[in-house]
């Protein structure tokens, strides 16, 4: 058969099993669509359920954050009532020792005015004993002037003027006598008045010490209620650490920004604290990461356990503390540099808040100097102090500078709301 013939022949065959073979290939079309699309309605599922999860976990970690922040603030109610009772306790022993020292005062007066009371009796006995032995000296006189007038010896007068004198000096005596008398008198009724006052204050002791008594109790109790809100606080903490955790687990077992407002935005999200709010704070603190220190640790000043802290922190990290630059010692006051990163913590600080770092971000062990770480322990760090809330802002930012609440850095809160307000248009 020739060429021809053969070609003539099977191609009447192919035109029989193409529409077969187009047949097949759709059927097969068709359940590549068909498989797509249940994957990407599980893909979507899946996604929906991931969001649903992250919802609900910051609203979790939000109703925490809201109960911690009530748990803290009752705290500082407990705290300001203990201070008062510790004021009140402190006014009561001073009260105390007051009228101890007035009893005391008291017994000590009264013995005097028994002894001045002694020797006025004693004096009184000795005067009554002159007059006794003036008035036998008179009685026993050697020679009757009344003889001698008979018998014509003598005359009145020497004898008329002796007994003026006898007269004299017994009158002298009698009022002696009688201003003693007079002093006990007086005496004794100071020593009564006294008395009266020893026997008021010691009724008055024993109210103080029935009152600092009751102070002491309810200083105990205070003290037990503030334990107790510290244990509550701790165990929300532990909670609120954990919902972090398993947030991060959505998020990715690491996460790292891209930059400055990207790792802001995580550290919003993970803290409560507004993104404005934070970028505020790290323009003060760092110029957006821009400055994070210009000396190393041998010029900082850090020593002791802080600068012991620096070191763990670097060697874990594979760093040299000896190249990690840190701040500078402070200008205006006397004081340390040392402060790390973006967030500029000092290295006792950091040490604190690395375990909540590190459920949030995955990094293990956390890097002071790595943005995203650094954004996140600034947005924990104001979070814990109150900034999860605007009305809150201004203490918490005081706080991150100086551990206080002091109206002295109202400069410091002002200067941070004002970039946290101005940052976009300002630095664009």
């Amino acid at each position: 058969m020739t060429a021809k013939g053969l070609n003539d022949k099977i191609k009447p065959m192919e035109r029989k099993k193409k529409p077969k073979i187009i047949a097949s290939v759709s059927i097969l079309c068709l359940a590549f669509l068909f498989i797509l699309a249940l994957v990407g309605k599980a893909v979507f599922a899946a996604d929906s359920t991931d969001d649903a999860n992250d919802q609900q976990l910051q609203e979790n970690i939000s109703d925490v954050q809201k109960k911690i922040q009530a748990e803290e603030q009752k705290r500082l109610q407990l705290m300001n009532q203990l201070n008062q009772i510790q004021g009140s306790v402190s006014k009561t022993q001073s009260e105390i020792n007051a009228t101890h020292s007035f009893i005391k005062e008291t017994e000590e007066s009264i013995s005097r005015k028994a002894h001045e009371i002694e020797l006025l009796n004693e004096k009184m006995t000795l005067q009554k004993v002159l007059l006794s032995g003036l008035l036998r000296e008179m009685y026993y006189s050697r020679t009757n002037p009344v003889e001698k007038l008979i018998v014509g010896k003598s005359s009145m007068s020497p004898f008329l003027g002796e007994a003026e004198n006898y007269l004299s000096v017994q009158q002298k005596i009698t009022e002696i006598i009688q201003d003693l008398k007079t002093s006990k008198t007086e005496i004794e009724g100071d020593t009564a008045s006294l008395k009266e006052n020893q026997e008021e204050h010691e009724r008055l002791l024993g109210l103080k010490q029935d009152q600092q008594q009751t102070l002491l109790a309810e200083k105990s109790q205070t003290q037990l209620s503030v334990q107790q809100k510290d244990a509550t606080i701790a165990e929300l903490q532990a909670k609120l650490y954990k919902l972090r955790s398993e947030l991060s687990g959505f998020l990715g077992k690491t996460f790292n920004a891209k930059d400055i407002e990207d790792a802001a935005s995580f550290a919003s999200k993970v803290s409560g604290v507004r993104k404005d709010f934070i970028m505020g704070m790290l323009v003060v603190e760092s110029d957006l990461g821009r400055f994070t220190g210009g000396c190393y640790a041998k010029d900082s000043r850090m020593s002791g356990n802080r600068l012991s802290l620096f070191k763990d922190i670097c060697s874990s990290l594979g760093y040299k503390w000896e190249k990690q630059k840190v701040s500078c010692p402070p200008r205006g006051y006397t004081g340390t540099g040392g402060a790390m990163g973006v967030a500029q913590f000092m290295s006792d600080t950091w040490t604190g808040y690395k375990n909540q770092i590190t459920s949030v971000t995955g990094h293990k062990p956390p890097d002071p100097w790595n943005l995203t770480d650094g954004v996140v322990a600034m947005g924990l760090k104001l979070a814990r102090g109150g900034a999860s809330s605007r009305s809150g802002e201004c203490s918490a930012a005081k706080l991150y500078l100086s551990g206080t609440t002091s109206s002295k850095y109202n400069w410091y809160c002002d200067k941070v709301k004002y970039w946290a307000d101005n940052y976009e248009r300002l630095l664009d």
